[in-house]
């Protein structure tokens, strides 16, 4: 009898927040913080929550790419992903509501396999398809460029 997986499964996190930018966030086993610069009166003991989110991008970008590589059966070998966001930062400083505060990614994602253009084509296509975060930003009106080329 094969064991289905569940389809829904809860997430959780945790943060402590001991000042007005610092947030000690604890997920499973591991904890990280969360922080703003010191020049916006953080502490700088870790990345931004708008930066953290598009770390997450970048993320999920390699997990996903290579588990679309694997059922395609294209090798990606290694991945080096650089992001640059375009953001709209009147929300943040609560100058006004704004519906779409990350406006565009541009990313580009290197690859060092052997996969031919034909296969990083239709690998993109796939990570596109199943990316969470792809899908949350493009959702809420994020304009996603992604270019794949060999490194």
């Amino acid at each position: 009898m094969a064991i289905r997986m569940k389809t829904t499964v809860k997430l959780r996190a945790e943060a402590d927040c001991p000042t007005h930018s610092l947030a000690n966030i604890s997920i499973r086993d591991l904890q990280f913080p969360i922080d703003e610069p010191t020049d916006r009166g953080g502490t700088n003991l870790g990345p931004t929550p708008t930066d953290t989110a598009l770390a997450a991008l970048a993320g999920c970008t390699n997990v996903i790419g290579h588990k679309c590589a694997k059922t395609l059966g294209v090798d990606i070998g290694r991945l080096n992903i650089d992001l640059v966001c375009d953001f709209d930062r009147r929300g943040v400083t609560l100058a006004e509501e704004i519906a779409v505060p990350f406006v565009s990614i541009e990313q580009r994602v290197a690859y060092s396999g052997n996969a031919t253009a034909e296969e990083i084509e239709q690998l993109a296509a796939e990570v596109e398809k199943f990316c969470p975060l792809s899908k949350l930003f493009t959702g809420s009106g994020t304009a996603i460029t992604t270019t794949w080329t060999k490194h």
